[in-house]
């Protein structure tokens, strides 16, 4: 297990205090945050994987008189529309923050629908590049709206047509994740028209654009956290350099990856679109743009670095052929203490005074602990997107190596591990505040295995029992939640055939006070409309603050 590095000097907004809060002095011991990721609450039945398990500790977490539910999705947390799933970015967003920002997918349509990203001098010399030499698309590819969205691919695409780019390529990252697990050959079809239409219509342009590689999300490119470097390099080799399994199409390459193996989209492996000759349609090369049109910044850091840091060294650019001079470009600037990417289509949200600048400010010793997968949740996302400490001084985080392995064959994860350290730390009297995410129930259930799902929560109740037992011993409390849904819709269901459900869903999520001392002093009112930003102020409430003005509202009143 290793800390985070950090910025010695932290990032923390200068003037920051909280009032004490009169009502409610905290606990002796300390408060922990415990966020069960993707854990939300959906009716009870066989596709319901935290209720098909034995949870006797979850249970009776969720029968307490503390105990109520948030909305973890759509406008809730900054998202379009209340159609849009929850995601662990958004989530974490909202419980750090404490307020509701537009977010990634909200701000590139508003972007989109203002021409002001047109407008941007990156996209016109992203442009400037493709006319002379050829323009890349390179993102998800589905209409999951988390990571990326088809139809803002398609706008830049019909747009870079309009301004005179004859050549594109598209790289796109099979998903299988956010919608339906074999859903890939339905968006390449819609591509593919899209490309087909543009080419029709600049035909006296002798317009090319087509699809030229691809493979599935948790194989090759979008890799988090320096978590699988390799799996980088063999989507970088495969976009940049033609190396992959060859096929005449992208239809021709899931097709046929799909009658070798069960494997859904996001696991399918490395292909490129090739000629007649057998000869890479869509390679990079000196003077070529590229756009990565992902606009979450998790899983598109990594890709980002490897294309434009001139002293990156996590693998050998070179090795295939000698790393072209492209000007790239990201849908967001992914890590804006980082500055990655340098350029960067639509500014990011702008996510300030988060609670731990706030706990900083007034001393608050704290801890944040996941495991690789989720690190990043409880540091990067609750801080606003942010990389580092607050406060180097006060904070201590703590990552556990994840495995590289699929998930759905080590269920557990590393939740008890987690739950080791936390208890470490709880113990050692030096933290007043502790945060923690349990990865399984999202990332085991975004395999749509549901018997392994149900293990995932089944570890979980068991490390929850333990960490209670530690906080009733400390005299403090403990606040369980979630940062969106997955795990409690596991399939669906139509005329008797079941279909794997491995995307995010739209339920809200469980939050619970366990407070072995209590004896009504509070009580759970959720507000109109409550959400995860709403966790916040609660959080400090808890710990003897008055939240900050406009932070929203607590779930409990005195």
């Amino acid at each position: 297990m290793t800390a985070s590095s950090a910025p010695s000097d932290g990032t923390q907004t200068p003037g920051l205090s909280l009032a004490r809060f009169d009502a409610f002095p905290g606990r002796p011991g300390p408060l922990l945050l415990v966020i069960a990721d993707g854990v939300g609450i959906a009716p009870p039945g066989p596709s319901n994987a935290v209720t098909e398990a034995d949870t006797p500790t979850l249970d009776a977490l969720l029968a307490s008189p503390l105990s109520t539910s948030l909305l973890a999705h759509g406008a809730a947390v900054g998202l379009p529309s209340d159609d849009d799933m929850g995601n662990s970015e958004v989530g974490h967003n909202a419980l750090g923050a404490g307020r509701v920002f537009a977010q990634g997918a909200k701000l590139v349509n508003h972007a989109l629908a203002t021409g002001s990203l047109f407008r941007n001098p990156v996209w016109t010399t992203a442009v400037e590049h493709g006319r002379t030499h050829t323009m890349h698309f390179l993102g998800l590819h589905s209409d999951g709206n988390v990571h990326a969205s088809n139809d803002q691919l398609y706008q830049l695409l019909e747009r870079a047509a309009e301004e005179g780019v004859t050549r594109a390529r598209v790289h796109i990252l099979l998903d299988g994740r956010d919608v339906p697990a074999r859903s890939a050959l339905d968006y390449i079809a819609q591509t593919e028209q899209v490309l087909q239409k543009i080419n029709e219509h600049h035909a006296s342009a002798n317009a090319d654009f087509r699809i030229a590689s691809g493979g599935g999300r948790m194989t090759i490119t979008m890799d988090r956290y320096g978590a699988d470097w390799p799996m980088v390099q063999r989507g970088y080799e495969c976009h940049t350099h033609g190396i992959g399994r060859p096929f005449p199409s992208a239809t021709a390459a899931v097709e046929t990856m799909y009658a070798e193996s069960d494997s859904g989209d996001q696991y399918l492996d490395a292909f490129v679109v090739v000629d007649d000759a057998g000869i890479p349609v869509g390679t990079m090369h000196d003077g070529d743009s590229v756009v990565l049109y992902n606009f979450r910044g998790d899983r598109a850091i990594e890709i980002s670095q490897a294309y434009e840091d001139p002293s990156f060294d996590r693998f050998d650019r070179d090795v295939v052929a000698p790393h072209p001079a492209v000007y790239f470009c990201g849908m967001l600037q992914y890590d804006g203490d980082a500055l990655v990417p340098k350029n960067y289509l639509v500014d990011p949200p702008v996510i300030e005074r988060t609670i731990s600048e706030y706990l900083c400010a007034e001393g608050v010793t704290s801890f944040a602990i996941s495991e690789t997968q989720k690190f990043g949740h409880v540091t990067y996302f609750w801080n606003g997107n942010r990389s580092g400490f607050i406060d180097p001084a006060l904070e201590t985080y703590v990552e556990i190596p994840s495995d590289n392995v699929q998930f759905d064959t080590t269920p557990a994860m590393k939740v008890r591990e987690i739950t080791d350290r936390t208890i470490e730390l709880l113990r050692s009297g030096r933290y007043r505040f502790g945060r923690l995410n349990f990865p399984s129930g999202d990332m085991v259930g975004h395999t749509g295995h549901l018997h392994a799902t149900i293990e995932a929560m089944e570890v979980i109740d068991e490390c929850m029992a333990r960490l209670l037992t530690v906080i009733d011993e400390l005299g403090g409390v403990l606040v369980y939640t979630a940062d969106h849904g997955n795990a409690d819709i596991m399939f669906t269901e139509s005329g008797g055939v079941r279909s794997p459900k491995t995307s995010h869903t739209l339920s809200p999520v469980p939050f619970v006070i366990h407070d072995a001392v209590w004896h009504g002093e509070y009580r759970i009112a959720r507000p109109d409309g409550a959400g995860l930003a709403n966790v916040a102020a609660t959080l400090l409430e808890l710990l003897g603050f008055e939240p900050p003005a406009d932070y929203e509202p607590a779930v409990i009143e005195f």
